[in-house]
């Protein structure tokens, strides 16, 4: 669940992305409270990794946009984005690195859920259903995931620097409550798109008879995925809702405080 799992990821979801993001982050802010950060060479290594990250989603930002004013219209606008999106939604990758080398506080199973889910989305479904790709709904989530993917590399970036302007923190707790369901949705808008075209082809389905004795229906499988949805979402967004209250109303004591 690519959304989702952004919005948990700080992106969550967000998914995912675009939400999934923001009990993460959370988690990942507590975690660095409470154990030592990372040395000065890993947290040069992460700012830099944050800052390409950063720059990377502000290049599919402003590609869409200008293929917009190009086109004069938000239809197949996901060709205009398509290289610069694979290649850092896959780059997300090193980021189950980071967890298990232990330069990142957080769950590398958690992590690698909320990564490979996006990845899995991308390659797995718009990338091998060219049929969808002029989906609109492939524009919801990728527009979802760019706003969050920004402000989520641009939270890490200067939270390594230690100057978070509030700002930023805000918006990396609040924007995912329109961002996280408008992410969600595009995602599964995308999945039920593809379904008749990947019965039609048989893609990546496994049939009976062959030497392995296994067979696999993988338009199955894209069915289980839509139904996990179903009980992960409201987690994901009410953990989301609680982080948001505990952050936010933290910032605003402190703030009186001083």
């Amino acid at each position: 669940m690519a959304a989702a799992a952004a919005a948990a990821k700080g992106n969550g979801g967000g998914g995912a992305r675009a939400g999934a993001g923001a009990g993460a982050a959370a988690g990942e802010a507590g975690g660095a409270r409470k154990k030592k950060g990372p040395g000065p060479l890993a947290t040069a290594y992460l700012v830099i990794y944050n800052v390409v990250m950063t720059a990377g989603w502000l290049v599919i930002a402003v590609g869409l946009v200008r293929a917009y004013l190009a086109k004069g219209s938000y239809h197949s606008l996901y060709y205009s984005i398509e290289k610069p999106l694979k290649f850092f939604q896959t780059g997300a990758l090193l980021e189950i690195l980071h967890c298990a080398v232990g330069i990142v506080p957080s769950s590398v199973v958690l992590t690698s859920f909320q990564v490979m889910s996006r990845v899995f989305l991308i390659w797995a479904v718009t990338h091998s259903v060219k049929e969808v790709q002029s989906e609109d709904s492939v524009l919801l989530f990728v527009i979802a995931w760019t706003i969050t993917e920004i402000i989520r590399y641009s939270f890490y970036t200067f939270s390594l620097l230690n100057h978070l302007p509030y700002l930023i923190k805000w918006a990396r707790y609040t924007l995912f409550i329109v961002l996280y369901p408008m992410g969600v949705s595009g995602e599964l808008l995308t999945i039920y798109a593809a379904l008749p075209f990947v019965r039609q082809a048989g893609l990546y389905s496994i049939s009976l008879p062959n030497k392995y004795n296994f067979s696999f229906d993988y338009y199955a499988f894209l069915i289980l995925i839509m139904i996990s949805y179903i009980p992960i979402f409201p987690q994901l967004y009410f953990h989301m809702i609680h982080q948001r209250r505990k952050v936010l109303s933290h910032t605003e004591e402190h703030k009186k405080f001083e």
